[in-house]
């Protein structure tokens, strides 16, 4: 065997190692992380196809088998993210109805050692998003968030200084805000009722639980169940709801798309792209790890990915419009009988926490 060839198998090899770990459904770290970058999998599949069959010097059997392997890859990673390309429909209708109603929100990491501030304010100064999600915001990043007050007079302040701090700053009334520690006792999320201009109430629930990596966690135990927890309590709500935040999952993992069942929540990048928010400093490194998500009341207006503010995360910009009619409209996706089994699994596994409110610091 020459050494081209050589190299060709270990890339394939690698490449099938990288694309079969996350079928386990193991929550482990090192199975659960292959599953971010299904996007450059996708492409390394496409390379090794094109070298199998252009490369001179490589044996027949072995270039076909190694053909074959890269294209079983490329189609099976295709199959994962198409959802998020333009080829597929979109799951959410285009807004665009005249003199409806409409609410927009930023959803920001702001990378607690970031102190470029300014960039993301001056971004919210410009776009004017009802709400303003930010999430790794500590006390310091209070102190500069808070000139936006006297547009934004409702607010939820939680500074952590562990990465997990979490602020909302609203333009419009906040109703019966809690923050709760849904699964773990050091990661908190908000939950709160959003009035809009025409008098709706929309739940509002914003979460940024802990990544599966080493330095945080060592499986996503505690981040599946948390999305699993929250699924489970919103699936039977008949009131507009919108799901936000860096959830440290990417849009097309299993986890997420359990979550979109059981929640009965539609995804507005469906059809229309991928969005992806992290990376912010290489290119070629991004994946859709901040997310917003609705009932079917609303139609997308815009979403869009802003400029980058010295975050290693871009802020998302979502612009819903409230078209109650939609509800007979957008289908949710259903959930099955194993759906339902794997939930309770993920729940009981993390022995969720019953714990409720903490400092909510709302003001009206």
């Amino acid at each position: 065997m020459t050494a081209v060839e050589s190299l060709l198998a270990i890339a394939v090899a690698v490449l099938v190692a990288l694309t079969v770990l996350p079928i386990s459904r193991s929550p482990s770290w090192w199975v659960r992380i292959p599953e971010f970058p299904r996007l450059q999998w996708f492409a390394l599949s496409a390379v090794l196809l094109l070298l199998s069959l252009l490369v001179p010097d490589i044996d027949r059997v072995m270039a076909v088998g190694c053909a074959a392997v890269s294209l079983a890859c490329l189609l099976y990673q295709g199959w994962w993210i198409f959802p998020f390309t333009p080829l597929k429909s979109p799951e959410v209708k285009q807004g665009g109805a005249p003199g409806a109603e409409r609410i927009s929100i930023v959803v920001a990491n702001v990378l607690m050692s970031n102190r470029d501030a300014e960039s993301l304010l001056s971004q919210v100064r410009k776009l004017r998003p009802d709400l303003l999600l930010t999430l790794e915001s500590d006390d310091w990043w209070e102190s500069q968030l808070d000139p936006l007050v006297p547009d934004y007079p409702h607010f939820i302040k939680c500074p952590q200084d562990d990465t997990y701090g979490i602020h909302l700053y609203s333009r419009l009334p906040l109703e019966d805000a809690q923050v709760e520690y849904l699964v773990e006792d050091t990661v908190p999320s908000v939950h709160v009722g959003v009035r809009m201009r025409g008098g709706e109430l929309v739940r509002a629930h914003f979460l940024h639980p802990a990544p599966p990596v080493p330095m945080h966690k060592a499986d996503s135990v505690e981040r599946d169940a948390e999305l699993i927890v929250l699924a489970r309590t919103i699936k039977d709500c008949e009131e507009p709801i919108i799901v936000a935040g860096d959830l440290n999952d990417v849009a097309w993992s299993g986890t997420t798309r359990l979550f979109r069942r059981i929640s009965g929540l539609l995804d507005p990048r469906v059809g229309r792209g991928m969005f992806n928010t992290f990376h912010a400093e290489y290119r070629f490194v991004r994946w859709p790890l901040d997310h917003l998500f609705h009932s079917a009341h609303f139609r997308v207006s815009r979403i869009a990915r802003l400029e980058p503010f010295g975050s290693d995360h871009f802020p998302l910009y979502t612009e819903l419009e409230y078209v109650p009619g939609s509800v007979q409209e957008q289908a949710p996706p259903e959930p099955g009988e194993r759906d339902i089994e794997e939930a309770q699994n993920l729940k009981e596994r993390a022995a969720p926490n019953q714990s409720t409110a903490h400092r909510p610091g709302v003001e009206n």
